[in-house]
């Protein structure tokens, strides 16, 4: 059974008022951005409801004709929506953006708004929680070894993105010599092309040095000494990769 948790206020309501009207045939259609947990809330709320996409106009017809109870994800990609009939249907749609606004109207009886994970500041560690856990198994990665307070989390398409974040994190973080090579190695087979070739990618290699080296030396005075190059070449690298 999908589980679903917030502490947002907006999702609480939706939540309370799907609970009102849940024994009746009324049809409702949540829209937010795509990867807000729209679908899932559907399924958490309904979890013996069939579950169909809008990418697949057959299937969706053919659903309608079969079942009382159906959520339709991506409402938005049917182009046959004017012809749909829910009566006497319990219908849950999910959208990422309204088209017709009149026909919406027409079709449901409630229109619910989910807001982004950037309106839910709460969520964000509790989803991140849970992609944690998965990252941690997934990649077989000892949780002891990676800190996870300071993971810049990217939200900027929701919990894509955050999920993202947070893998690279830590595989990043957890890679030895052996498998940045070969990550180099890989990214090279494919890019490396043209007739200065060396120049072109030697980047890949002296900006995360010399970032890393002012990072953990905070001086290029010190960083020169640990690198065995001599201040006013540090001076022209910083320049030449527009560090300084």
């Amino acid at each position: 059974m999908e589980t679903f948790s917030t502490t947002s206020d907006k999702i609480q309501h939706i939540i309370k008022s799907f609970n009102l009207t849940k024994t009746l045939f009324v049809s409702s259609i949540i829209i937010g951005e795509a990867h807000t947990g729209k679908q899932s809330l559907a399924r958490y709320l309904f979890p013996h409801a069939k579950l169909v996409s809008g990418e697949d106009q057959d299937e969706v017809i053919k659903a309608l004709a079969n079942h009382d109870e159906l959520i339709i994800s991506n409402f938005e990609k049917l182009s046959n929506q004017s012809s749909l009939d829910f009566s006497n249907k319990r219908i849950i749609a999910t959208a990422n953006y309204v088209g017709n606004k009149t026909l919406i109207d027409d079709l449901f009886a409630f229109i619910y708004t989910m807001p982004s994970l950037l309106e839910r500041p709460k969520d964000i560690e509790y989803i991140k929680g849970i992609f944690l856990k998965e990252a941690f198994s997934t990649l077989m990665i000892d949780p002891s070894t990676v800190q996870t307070d300071a993971i810049p989390l990217n939200l900027t398409s929701n919990t894509k993105s955050l999920k993202k974040s947070i893998f690279t994190y830590l595989l990043q973080h957890s890679m030895d010599e052996k498998e940045i090579k070969a990550v180099l190695y890989h990214y090279l087979l494919k890019h490396l092309d043209g007739n200065d070739g060396y120049r072109e990618h030697l980047s890949l290699y002296e900006v995360p040095l010399i970032e890393a080296g002012l990072q953990k030396f905070g001086s290029q005075l010190q960083l020169s000494q640990v690198l065995g190059i001599n201040r006013n070449t540090l001076r022209k690298k910083l320049h030449e990769h527009h560090l300084d």
